[in-house]
């Protein structure tokens, strides 16, 4: 199987609860590759590129907002099925459904406050690397 890239963000939260040493070595230690890694903000520009689609829904101001809070962890991870290894690795989108062992399982709180974004399909990784990284 070819390498694929895929898209991951750790989220202000992740970051803030100092999560972001275990979060790359657990990519690291699956055999994905961390090909490009930025700390910083993200602009309103972006997160609203980002989210495009979720415009309009009754979360999407506070997403938004908390999105832009705080510094993340911009992310582009290569290697064989990336987008799929890394979802499997993050673990399901809100913490209270998450697998221990996975990322959101294990320093996920709330589902407004998910620890990490992650590419949901090789287009998505595409449109998002190009969203962060020009």
């Amino acid at each position: 199987m070819a390498d694929e890239k895929t898209y991951s963000m750790i989220k202000p939260d992740g970051v803030r609860n100092g999560h972001i040493g275990e979060i790359v070595n657990r990519f690291e230690r699956a055999g994905l590759k961390i090909e490009r890694m930025e700390l910083g903000m993200v602009s309103m520009e972006q997160a609203k590129a980002n989210y495009a689609e979720h415009e309009g829904k009754p979360f999407y101001d506070g997403l938004i907002s908390y999105i832009t809070s705080g510094p993340v962890v911009k992310m582009v991870i290569s290697g064989p099925g990336a987008v799929a290894k890394c979802r499997s690795l993050m673990g399901a989108t809100n913490p209270a459904e998450a697998a221990p062992g996975t990322i959101r399982g294990d320093f996920g709180l709330i589902m407004d406050e998910n620890v990490i974004h992650g590419s949901d399909s090789p287009a998505s990784a595409e449109r998002e690397i190009g969203i962060f990284f020009g």
